[in-house]
């Protein structure tokens, strides 16, 4: 902390707080209006708290945080526009990682500069700063922001769809801890899970709602590409589902059964070979997580964080020994999948912060079965199978918890890495208890209709 974060934060956060107000009338209605504020409080609370745990819990920079190494990072451009030109700094926040010879001098500082995916951060950042003057808190105030837009958008998406399940949409963007902490500070997390929100909407709207399609598929591309700029994996595990389901949400609209029939198996056909396309063109391009790749990436990955956890004292898991082939890795996705949404257990807390994740995973692993109990495990499957949003939200979460599950092996991350998932998944659990609800009315309806005729 600096004088400037005193002087600074202030300003905007009067700023943002400004745009709030004028935009809140645009964006909400009678019943949303409520959850706005509280949720932009969350998502700045939280983006200052990670700043205030890394710094006085963890004891500050690295290997404690990797907000502070971004940090870090700008100050160097931050140095370079004051040093040596404005030409400088502005070629170390847009140009190309080419290591050219007029940057050299900054850019022999920056471990991340030849991690496009790690300094892409560092560019948002290095443009926020711009504006905040290289100040920590009031930039991560703008990262919060920037996410709370998202996850905003995500809110209004499943709310024009299930308009009476307001509370719990809005209980899954914007209330779930790990997602408004770990969503809102200077880390990939937090334009990721925004980039993702801003997905949500744009293909609601365009597949859905079929309103503002120019405005949307714009906004559908460039939030994929933040995505897959930042963390490339949300990019593979969500374009996919998002192709079946949205397929699927196509058969649905048509009326006529012999032509829905008829067409279905064209129209999958298509989601298929667009799924192929997709994977594909990531072999090509994205050796790290391209088809031949992606076991040796998840198995480095894995290994190297088991290893830190181990030598550093960290909160390490293990799935056991297995073969990181593809068939290997499959054999593990019912456990990496557990891991994912329903551990660490209470037993394994190790600090107050797992606590708080434990305690997520515990209500995830109640809800859930209190999901299956009430209706029936072959009911709910039936219902998912029915509704192309339901496959979205399940089959987006069961494929990024296996992801993330079989790759971390350390919940202190995994508690970060998985958040895309959870407004997803708690979603999809509302809206399956909500739809059986609304069969059980209209079978009483359907009963009661039946008495007074007779």
């Amino acid at each position: 902390m600096e004088l400037k974060d005193f002087l600074i934060t202030p300003i905007w956060l009067c700023i943002i707080y400004t745009i709030a107000m004028i935009y809140k009338k645009r964006v909400t209605d009678a019943r949303t209006k409520k959850y706005f504020f509280p949720a932009l409080h969350l998502k700045i609370i939280g983006a200052l708290a990670i700043g205030f745990i890394y710094q006085f819990y963890y004891g500050g920079g690295q290997p404690s945080g990797d907000t502070f190494h971004y940090f870090y990072h700008t100050g160097v451009i931050w140095d370079a526009f004051w040093d040596d030109s404005v030409i400088t700094g502005l070629k170390l926040i847009f140009g190309a990682n080419d290591g050219g010879l007029d940057v050299a001098n900054y850019t022999y500082k920056m471990s991340w500069y030849n991690d496009p995916h790690s300094y892409f951060v560092v560019r948002v950042l290095g443009f926020f700063d711009l504006f905040t003057l290289h100040t920590y808190t009031a930039s991560a105030c703008l990262f919060a922001f920037t996410s709370f837009s998202g996850m905003w958008a995500m809110f209004l998406a499943f709310y024009r769809r299930y308009p009476i399940l307001h509370k719990e949409i809005a209980i899954a963007c914007f209330f779930i801890p790990s997602v408004f902490f770990w969503g809102s500070g200077i880390l990939k997390d937090t334009l990721t899970i925004g980039a993702l929100g801003w997905t949500t909407y744009g293909i609601f709207n365009i597949f859905i709602f079929r309103r503002r399609l120019v405005f949307s598929i714009f906004i559908v591309l460039i939030s994929l590409w933040l995505s897959y700029s930042i963390k490339q994996y949300i990019a593979l595990c969500f374009i996919p589902t998002l192709i079946l389901a949205m397929s699927l949400e196509r058969i649905k609209q048509i009326k006529t059964p012999i032509l829905r029939y008829s067409i279905a198996p064209v129209i999958i056909a298509i989601a298929v070979g667009g799924i192929f396309f997709f994977f594909q063109k990531a072999n090509e391009q994205q050796g790290r997580y391209s088809l031949d790749s992606i076991s040796q990436t998840a198995e480095e990955t894995a290994k190297w964080i088991h290893y830190v956890s181990e030598t550093q004292g960290g909160a390490a898991y293990s799935l056991g020994d297995f073969d990181y082939s593809p068939t290997g890795m499959l054999k593990k996705m019912p456990l990496a999948i557990w891991v994912s949404l329903f551990r660490p257990y209470i037993w394994e807390v190790r600090n107050p912060v797992m606590l708080l994740s434990a305690l997520e995973s515990l209500w995830f692993l109640i809800f859930t079965f209190q999901t299956f109990r009430k209706n029936g495990i072959k009911r709910v499957f039936k219902e998912i199978r029915s509704s192309p949003i339901l496959i979205l939200c399940f089959s987006f979460s069961i494929l990024f918890a296996f992801a993330v599950g079989v790759s971390t092996y350390n919940f202190g991350s995994l508690v970060r890495y998985k958040i895309p998932l959870m407004p997803f998944y708690i979603c999809g659990l509302y809206i399956v208890g909500y739809n059986f609800k609304i069969q059980k009315l209209r079978k009483k309806q359907k009963s009661l209709q039946k008495n007074r005729s007779n």
